[in-house]
């Protein structure tokens, strides 16, 4: 599975962006589709997830009430939507993917595939 991240840029508190990720490669119905950030000095965090064969969603701490995570089959793409940003919402954010089946796999280790990341810059 190759993954290409994209949409992230700059924005200003309380703004809104979406990311995207595409996927290329074999169908992503056993996979659990990840979004992970980084922000400078830190450690890698989970972010969100969704289990692609039906759509089910989880999230990290800081995503609830304010991202939501999608998927379009049609396109392979998987998508974050981020709303009510904050500045310690800037990192890097990665699309990963996990072959898990009927499980979900949102540990930074579980991941088999990984995109190059995408820069979200909020300013205050």
């Amino acid at each position: 599975v190759q993954l290409q991240a994209s949409g992230g840029g700059l924005v200003q508190a309380g703004g809104s962006l979406r990311l995207s990720c595409a996927a290329s490669g074999p169908t992503l119905s056993s996979y659990t589709m990840n979004w992970f950030r980084q922000a400078p000095g830190k450690e890698r965090e989970f972010v969100a997830a969704i289990r692609w064969n039906d759509g089910s969603p989880w999230y990290g701490d800081a995503a609830k009430g304010r991202f939501t995570i999608a998927k379009d089959n049609a396109k392979n793409t998987l998508y974050l939507n981020m709303n009510r940003l904050k500045p310690d919402d800037t990192a890097v954010y990665y699309c990963a993917a996990a072959l898990a089946g009927d499980q979900i796999v949102i540990s930074y280790g579980g991941m088999d595939y990984w995109g190059q990341g995408t820069q979200v810059t909020v300013s205050s």
